[in-house]
């Protein structure tokens, strides 16, 4: 972990009530896909932690959705305006059991940290499907951006305003050899019961430091209590344990 200071270069809407963020600093923190950081926001006292979409030199790129008060005084930020941000937290995906043809599935606010993932998966030369879900069409974002990588995308919409009408896993495909997924509960769940494969979990969880000093995001697992700002937030599929 390293705490350092990152300038904003340009913060724009990219989608309802989303937006994107690109900063300028020291990123040699952030070593895998997966990873957050922990921006401190003026007048909020707890830091907030936001899922790395990429990575290129010193600029890091962050993709967030406004649900409260911190992430709204995130959106008025201007270029030049700066954050004293927490690096290189979290585990991050694990890129070696990925097979030939891992599928990556990603749900609203989920598909951000999927993206640096979809990155480096293609560059090892891995044929990457990517199954992207939303509630409806003005909240998709990043589709170009994958289809740009070399991965073969499919969008689902809820309502069916775009893409597949349902969720990402009425849009699973035939084959695959290893699955990578991050969404909100109820997604990872349907996830979890329909895969047919192993594959990783990246969870969203209330977080107090982020760090694991806190312990106020621990979940129970297979092997124990891990906390998901520090033992997680991947998980693998064998491990979890979901609660009733």
């Amino acid at each position: 972990m390293k705490q350092s200071i990152f300038k904003v270069v340009s913060n724009e809407t990219i989608a309802k009530n989303v937006y994107k963020m690109v900063l300028s600093g020291n990123t040699s923190e952030i070593t895998s896909p997966g990873q957050f950081v922990n921006l401190l926001v003026d007048s909020c006292f707890l830091r907030r932690p936001i899922s790395v979409c990429d990575v290129n030199g010193n600029e890091l790129t962050l993709v967030y959705k406004v649900v409260g008060t911190g992430t709204k005084l995130m959106s008025k930020a201007e270029a030049g305006d700066e954050f004293d941000t927490l690096t290189g937290l979290g585990n991050g995906y694990d890129l070696s059991p990925s097979g030939d043809k891992p599928l990556l599935l990603g749900g609203g606010v989920g598909v951000p940290p999927l993206y640096m993932l979809a990155k480096q998966l293609v560059s090892q030369g891995k044929k990457v499907s990517v199954v992207l879900g939303f509630n409806t069409k003005e909240e998709i974002f990043y589709e170009d951006e994958f289809k740009a990588l070399g991965a073969d995308v499919t969008v689902t919409t809820a309502d069916g305003s775009y893409g597949v009408k349902g969720f990402v896993t009425d849009a699973l495909p035939d084959e695959y050899t290893y699955f990578y997924t991050c969404g909100p509960e109820p997604m990872l769940k349907s996830v979890f019961r329909k895969t047919v494969t192993s594959g990783q979990f990246s969870f969203e969880e209330r977080m107090g430091c982020g760090f694991g000093a806190c312990m106020g995001c621990s979940c129970k697992t297979v092997t124990g209590y891990k906390r998901i700002c520090k033992e997680g937030p991947v998980l693998k599929k064998e491990e979890i344990l979901w609660e009733d």
